[in-house]
């Protein structure tokens, strides 16, 4: 039974390594400089995992030369991820020089077929398989193609770039423009969010945000090893967590019910010696700050914020399901509007150079956790010119993290299901798997 066990575990043979470069460049390298918000979401990598089967035409290399064809194209209009990232001397802050350095692209063979991959266990296609992680490319994609002729893509981004906002936009314009069409988004690369003069801010930021260096963040305080699991989410499940969410005539978001149902479970993995619990929203802000006409919709940067939550366990033990979405609307409201952002804004400005963090993703003042939503993150749409994944989902290489995180994306079925990518201490996997709501996920629910 060994030898089986190790035939079948992931091996991955890497094949080809390349870079790829926008076909279309000035001789003069601009200069990005970042925002304010750019420099509150670091330079984590952040990957996004694509499964394809088997294209019914074309082999796996006349697919790899059409999708490096394509990337240089789209990287004609998504021309600062070509470039590279480096240090000014004089601000101390990272900056973007898009001088067409290009974007690695690294060719691999895996020893499975699609169906035998473990879904559930991220730890191990993270672990140096599957994601390709070199800090000289803020774009890396990896290719790799499978026994059965499955295929999957993966893309790593540095979080400098932008948000999951501007990711989705990129992602969807490359699968366009490999299928032939116009994009249906124009870039807007100008970095343009400025603090007001003089700056000022609700003296609330200080007690949620930290300035921090990359020392810091490297020595997060985690007392447990975090482990990473990929969940499946049915329909029946969310309009049941919804409606239990939803009372005297409010009906609540499925997120704020999702949370709700999360916050309650996560007190009964706690241990005794806690009192409080926190909770994390991720904000967008760009339908905040573009106003009535929306004019940031195209903004390609870092625009997001943390909303956050605070209840006792005793409130989160007895408190039912609607009471607790009380609590989860009105904290993730405060942050959902124009002032927040513009003293977010100038609270950063107050503080430069360095990075900024949320002290909740930092380990700092207890437990919590922190819910990400992409419920317009593009999953199915993302067809390269072979057909629609089975599965389109996020990951971390980041092996310390100071708080939880739940990432939830549309499933690739496009039926109102779910995926959830999950960074949690094993009490919370456990807690959270012990009834039909999270299931892990499996071959046979990607119907492979």
């Amino acid at each position: 039974m060994e030898d089986v066990s190790i035939q079948t575990k992931l091996q991955v043979t890497f094949t080809n390594k390349s870079i790829v470069k926008a076909t279309h460049h000035s001789s003069e390298p601009r200069i990005l400089h970042l925002s304010n918000l750019d420099l509150l979401s670091g330079r984590f990598p952040i990957t996004y995992f694509y499964f394809y089967r088997r294209p019914m035409t074309n082999s796996s290399a006349a697919i790899v030369d059409a999708l490096k064809i394509s990337l240089a194209n789209t990287l004609n209009h998504y021309y600062p991820f070509a470039g590279k990232i480096i240090q000014n001397a004089t601000t101390n802050e990272p900056e973007i020089i898009c001088d067409n350095s290009g974007a690695l692209v690294v060719e691999a063979k895996a020893n499975l077929r699609l169906n035998a991959l473990n879904f559930y266990d991220l730890n191990e296609p993270l672990q140096g398989k599957l994601v390709t992680v070199n800090p000289k490319f803020p774009l890396q994609i990896q290719i790799t193609s499978y026994t059965c002729g499955g295929i999957s893509i993966t893309f790593t981004f540095d979080h400098a770039l932008g948000d999951a906002s501007a990711f989705g936009k990129f992602l969807l314009a490359w699968s366009e423009i490999a299928r032939g069409k116009p994009i249906s988004t124009v870039p807007d690369h100008r970095r343009n969010i400025l603090p007001r003069s003089p700056p000022t801010y609700h003296p609330d930021l200080d007690d949620l945000m930290v300035k921090c260096t990359m020392e810091d963040i490297k020595n997060i305080p985690t007392l447990k090893k975090l482990i990473k699991r990929l969940y499946y989410i049915d329909r029946t499940s969310i309009n049941k967590l919804q409606k239990l969410a939803s009372s005297n005539g409010v009906k609540r978001t499925k997120i704020e019910a999702f949370s709700a149902y999360v916050w309650k479970t996560m007190v009964s993995a706690m241990e005794t010696e806690h009192s409080r619990c926190k909770m994390g929203w991720l904000v967008d802000g760009r339908s905040r700050l573009g106003g009535d006409w929306n004019y940031m919709s195209d903004y390609i940067g870092n625009v997001l914020s943390v909303a956050f939550g605070e209840a006792s366990i005793e409130e989160l033990k007895c408190n039912s399901l609607s009471n607790i979405a009380d609590v989860v609307n009105e904290a993730i409201s405060k942050a959902t509007n124009k002032a927040h952002f513009l003293d977010l804004i100038d609270w950063i400005e107050c503080h430069r150079p360095g990075l900024m963090l949320s002290r909740i993703v930092l380990g700092l003042g207890g437990p919590g956790l922190v819910v990400s939503s992409g419920q317009r993150f593009p999953v199915s749409e993302l067809d390269f010119g072979f057909g629609s994944p089975v599965l389109g989902t996020v990951g971390s290489t980041i092996e310390r993290i100071g708080v939880s995180y739940l990432n939830q994306r549309p499933s690739a079925k496009g039926d109102g299901s779910w995926t959830v990518s999950a960074i949690l201490e094993p009490e919370l996997a456990a807690a959270l798997e012990l009834d039909s709501v999270f299931q892990p996920m499996t071959a046979t629910l990607l119907q492979l």
